[in-house]
Parts: C-alpha cells; sequence; structure tokens
C-alpha cells in the first residue's frame, strides 16, 4: 500500500460527510460566473443585478431550497438558459453529483455543449480546473459528458429513450420540455423517463424550464398550473402598487410602436420603459394558487418578455412584433409563445369545406404550377384500396394538389403494389416546361404494416418514407426518425430492415387547417400585384365535394383526463378522413426531403433549373438540392386508377 493511501482515503471520505455549502446559486454566480463573448450579448462578469427575477428562481435550486422541482415557464430573452448554466456550474464546483441536461434532440444537446457549455467551463476559473478538456488525455470527457471530481454531467436529447434511461441523477435539467417528442421509441413521455431517475436520491432537484406551444398539449403549462404559480410583481414608479406585467395593458398609438408604455392598474399612470431597471430591482415574487396536492415541494414561476431588461428586448419591439402578426395566426401565436410566455389556443374548427369548393382553381389537371418547385405524395393504406394524393410545393409552404389516385385492392394484391410501383416512375408535366418525379412518398403502416414494409424497402428507402403517428403535438420536431424496424422479404423476416419515421400529426393537421383558413387576394388585388399568403392551400376544380369533406373531416376538441388536466384531440366529424390523412403525409414527406430547414440557395437553385427550356435542364441536379428529380421526357398522360368508391 502506497504510504499516503490512509491519508487520501480519509481525506476523500471526509470530503463525502462534509455538507452542502450554504453558498445559494446566485451568490455563486455572482461571484465565480463570467460569460464568455462567444455567445454572449454582454460578455463580462455574471451580475444577477442585470436580471433581479432571476434571483430567487436560482436560489430554489440551491441545496438549502426545501424545493425539490423548479418550474420555469417564460418568454424570450429573458436569461432562462443562462440560469440554468448557472446551476451547471454551482454544481460543479460546490455540490458535485450525477447530472443529467436535456434537450430536445440529441443534436441540440450536442451544438448546446459546444456553444454553451465548454465556454461556461472555460471562461469561469474554478471550473477549468475541475474539468479537463475533452481534447486532454484520459480526461473521460466527450461532447456529452463532462467529468468532474465527485460528479458526471450528461447531456442528451429527449429522442433519444437510450439516454434518458442511462443513470440515476441527482440533478435533472429539462430544457425547452415543449419541445420534446410525445413519445419516444414507445417507451412513454420523455419528461417522465427521465425524472424516473431522478427517485433514488433524497435531495433531489429538477429544474423544468419552456417557451410554452398550445394550451391543452404544454408540458411548461401543466406543470406551471400544477405548482404554487408565482408571478413578478413590480411597483408603479407613481403610485407605489404592485402588480405584475400583462400585455394587455400595454398601450401604443396605432402604427407607432414606438409609444408604447405601461398602464398602471391601480392609478392609469403611464410607465414608460426607462422605469424598468428600478422596478424590476424592487419586484418580487407571489404566489397566486396553492400547489397542487403531490406538488408541494415545486415552485412555479412565470415570466414575459415585458420584463426583459433593457437593451434585450423592448416594450416598442414586442409592439411592433403584435401589430405585424396580425391577420397571420401563425404569427400571432409565436408572439403570444415566445413573447408573452403565454400558450396558444387552438381554434380546432374545421374549415367549411363549402368554402373550399368555392376558392377552387381553374387549370389543366396533373399540369404542376410554376411556383411548386418539388413533389411529395401522402398513401393510406385501406382494407380494399390505396388512396394517394400528389402534391407539389414552393416556397413558404404554398401547396397545389397535383393529382388524386385510388388503386383498386388492398395491400393483400400484389397487383396494387405494382401500381403503386409505378407512381414512383411517373413525371408530371410543369408549367417551366419540365417533368416532375415524386421527390418522397410517405406511407401509412397504420394497416398491414409488414406489408408496407416489404414494399418500402423493394421500392427504395430513397424515395419511400413508411411512417407512423404520434399523439401530441411536436412543433420543433414534428418528424422524428428513422428507427430501424423488422421487415420480411420472400417471407424471411429481416430484423431491422426497415426504416420508419414517426409524425406528430396534430401539427401538421393543424397546420393545414391554419393554411385553408387564410385569407385570399381578390382578383382586383391580384391585378394590382398582390400576392397569395405564405402557406396557401391551392385545391383544382377537378376535386368535388366528397374529396374536400374528407379534407375537413375531423375537429379538434379539448378533453379531460382522470387528473383533470386538459389536452387536445383530434375527433372524426365524417367516417371518412382519407383525404386529410394523405395531405398530412404528403406534409411530412416535404418535412424529411427539407422544405422546413432550405436556405434561399437551394430554392432559387430549383426555380432556375425547373425554369429553363427543357433541352438544356441539367437532369440529373448534381448540385441543386434533391428535393425533386427534373427528367427530360416525353409527357405522361395524367393516370388515375379508380376504385369507384365514391359513386357508390
Amino acid at each position: 500500500m502506497l504510504p499516503d493511501a490512509d491519508k487520501i482515503y480519509n481525506k476523500a471520505f471526509d470530503r463525502g460527510l462534509r455538507p452542502d455549502p450554504l453558498l445559494k446559486v446566485s451568490e455563486w454566480a455572482d461571484q465565480h460566473r463570467r460569460l464568455s463573448g462567444k455567445g454572449a450579448s454582454e460578455p463580462g462578469p455574471w451580475r444577477t443585478s442585470r436580471t433581479p427575477y432571476l434571483r430567487e428562481i436560482m436560489d430554489c435550486l440551491s441545496p438549502s431550497s426545501p424545493y425539490e422541482r423548479v418550474v420555469f415557464m417564460k418568454g424570450a430573452q429573458i436569461g432562462a438558459t443562462e440560469c440554468g448554466n448557472n446551476w451547471i456550474g454551482y454544481v460543479i464546483h460546490h455540490a458535485p453529483g450525477p447530472m443529467l441536461a436535456v434537450l430536445p434532440t440529441v443534436e441540440m444537446a450536442k451544438r448546446n455543449s459546444r456553444q454553451r457549455i465548454d465556454p461556461l467551463i472555460e471562461e469561469s476559473e474554478v471550473l477549468s480546473s475541475l474539468v479537463k478538456p475533452a481534447r486532454a488525455r484520459d480526461s473521460g470527457n466527450t461532447v456529452l459528458t463532462k467529468s468532474f471530481q465527485g460528479g458526471l454531467l450528461a447531456m442528451t436529447g429527449a429522442n433519444s429513450a437510450v439516454g434518458l434511461r442511462s443513470m440515476p441523477v441527482r440533478y435533472l435539467f429539462l430544457d425547452e420540455v415543449d419541445g420534446y417528442p410525445g413519445d419516444i421509441d414507445g417507451e412513454g413521455d420523455p419528461v417522465a423517463l427521465a425524472e424516473a431517475r431522478t427517485r433514488t436520491f433524497a435531495r433531489r432537484k429538477v429544474f423544468i424550464v419552456s417557451t410554452p406551444t398550445v394550451k391543452g398539449v404544454s408540458r411548461i403549462e401543466r406543470e406551471f398550473e400544477a405548482s404554487d404559480q408565482r408571478r413578478y410583481y413590480v411597483p408603479c414608479p407613481h403610485c407605489g402598487h404592485f402588480q405584475w406585467l400583462e400585455f394587455e395593458r400595454l398601450r401604443w398609438e396605432k402604427g407607432q410602436p414606438g409609444t408604447a408604455h405601461y398602464l398602471c392598474e391601480d392609478c392609469d399612470g403611464a410607465i414608460h420603459e426607462h422605469y424598468k431597471t428600478r422596478m424590476l430591482e424592487q419586484g418580487e415574487w407571489r404566489s397566486t394558487a396553492k400547489s397542487e396536492k403531490g406538488n408541494e415541494k415545486t415552485a412555479g414561476f412565470h415570466i414575459s418578455s415585458l420584463y426583459s431588461p433593457i437593451g434585450w428586448r423592448s416594450w416598442a419591439e414586442i409592439a411592433t412584433a403584435w401589430e405585424m402578426a396580425q391577420g397571420n395566426d401563425a404569427a400571432v401565436k409565436s408572439v403570444k409563445n415566445t413573447d408573452l410566455g403565454e400558450t396558444w389556443v387552438e381554434t380546432g374548427e374545421a374549415p367549411d369545406w363549402q368554402r373550399l369548393y368555392d376558392q377552387r382553381e381553374t387549370g389543366p389537371a396533373g399540369i404542376v404550377s410554376s411556383k411548386g418547385l418539388f413533389l411529395t405524395a401522402g398513401v393510406d393504406v385501406q382494407k380494399d384500396r390505396l388512396e394517394v394524393d400528389v402534391w407539389a410545393w414552393g416556397r413558404g409552404l404554398e401547396s397545389w394538389l397535383v393529382d388524386h389516385i385510388v388503386i383498386d385492392g388492398g395491400p393483400q394484391r400484389p397487383e396494387a403494389w405494382l401500381e403503386l410501383n409505378g407512381l414512383l416512375d411517373q413525371t408530371w408535366a410543369h408549367e417551366g416546361g419540365a417533368h416532375l418525379r415524386i421527390a418522397k412518398m410517405a406511407i401509412d403502416t397504420g394497416y398491414e404494416a409488414p406489408a408496407v414494409y416489404a414494399w418500402a424497402r423493394k421500392a427504395g428507402f430513397g424515395q419511400v418514407a413508411p411512417i407512423k403517428g404520434a399523439e401530441g403535438f411536436n412543433r420543433s420536431s414534428p418528424v422524428s426518425g428513422p428507427t430501424l424496424v423488422d421487415a420480411t422479404d420472400g417471407g424471411k423476416k429481416l430484423r431491422r430492415g426497415a426504416r420508419l419515421w414517426t409524425v406528430a400529426v396534430s401539427t401538421f393537421k393543424s397546420e393545414t387547417y391554419r393554411f385553408l383558413r387564410a385569407e385570399r387576394p381578390t382578383d382586383e388585388e391580384r391585378a394590382e400585384g398582390a400576392d397569395y399568403l405564405p402557406g396557401t392551400v391551392h385545391l383544382p376544380n377537378w376535386v368535388d365535394a366528397e374529396w374536400l369533406k374528407q379534407l375537413v373531416a375531423e375537429q379538434l376538441i379539448t378533453v379531460k383526463n382522470k387528473r383533470g388536466f386538459t389536452r387536445l384531440e383530434w375527433q372524426k366529424l365524417r367516417e371518412r378522413n382519407e383525404a386529410l390523412d394523405c395531405r398530412v403525409y404528403a406534409r411530412a414527406a416535404a418535412w424529411i426531403v427539407g422544405i422546413d430547414r432550405w436556405p434561399e440557395a437551394r430554392w432559387r437553385d430549383l426555380e432556375e433549373q425547373l425554369h429553363l427550356a427543357p433541352e438544356t435542364l441539367n437532369t440529373e441536379l448534381a448540385t441543386a438540392p434533391q428535393a425533386g428529380r427534373v427528367k427530360r421526357t416525353k409527357p405522361v398522360e395524367r393516370r388515375v386508377i379508380s376504385s369507384g368508391y365514391m359513386t357508390r
């Protein structure tokens, strides 16, 4: 035995028995935290006085606080992420133990590690001496793990079931929980899976943070409503009355957001923004509700961007965003979520099919609009038929129904799959002179999944995407995957032989309804140069009333579970909803192709190539985005294979 072994052992043993320090997280941050110039708008020493409303939140995360769970529902430009980072630094330095930080996806976790966690460690002297850099030999550190004496920080994505069940943890940081998928790999809710990792620790701490999304499905709102619901009360500079800031009391002259001011609820005095710093310094958190039974150790906080410090997000900027959002539900929702930290109420009311019927547009059947730049298809598998809708997509998610095809015979009929194969090779004429093939075909696996997997495997996963629907909304990542699943080939089972994508269908259904309700310019406005709004759905005059009724066959309603929590659920208004399902699948295919993430350069490349004369068209699109494969072929006659069910 080494001569100093006993001393080393006794020192380590004593350190393990030492109680947690009395220093609070906010005090630690003021003493040791430095903000990096790489990502912070105000680099240098951390000052809690800049965001005084964060002090109590951070201190609830301190070991001396009796609270086990801290819930923070917030707007943008508030400093919530840095609040969590301060807690991470405190844990590494003063209260080491196993810690897990979860973001919506693994990729986001990696990006957060490089952009925030690494600078946190590098810029704080007390941390850099405790955490070896990942490049150091035998450091035990990687992008997603940071080892330090007495503990480990692991980072993962909510889309990874393996990452969420990997180890027991004392500290759990759940960031942007409203961006988490509803279910991961069939193992359940990621928040529940992550919290289960903390149950073996008597003095655990869980920090749940997010900007809210949709009312009824927002995780952070549900957690906040089950807590004591604290709001930050600030004094009026004129009368001293304490109140929490509400958007409804923000006033400005129409068209002049620069005149924005706050109206005191007691004296009606105009509070101008230059008073905000003093108001924040004198503010205090007050509970506005009693925690639900079982949540007595949960502290809940809510704050909007109205509290954002001077120089971050101004009242004038919020007023500007609100004015610009009017008439656009998607933009209004963004303001409510990100600026006000409030949930958005989905109307869910089905658009009137008769109005859609009257809005149909004339034009040759099967011809792709000049603004449509690539094609996707959605396939709904029924017992006696395959329903296929082909959609063209352009900038701003503007879309055109190009073709509706019904293939007789269900998944048990081999000829039906052969006919579906034929659609993958078919082309549709573009107004620019080219001919387009389907870039991606998404097919539902809810009925006869083995047959779908077998066909998709033979057809090729480059062009075909088997999908399954998932409950709930997931606006940050509405499509996840692919996941490898078992398939069959010639009656032989192939382990992990197919790729399956998971789709949050509620997200795309709500989006479709929102786009269908969008106002359209009149003929006179069009003549004066007005254009259609982004997301506009163009329906041809050859679709009949039955198809339109199917497109709006569901309605979003609010239901309560046994615990009294509300959630949103889609329910059928009519028996047939194939048109809506096919639209959702085609939209998922467009997401997989990358339409939601394309830079401007890709759109320009597609536009340039699709509007060249056919004889000069680059048929391979070698350097262009692989959105649609353009072929220089003779026009293929539009083909509709009908089962006749609509006429029965």
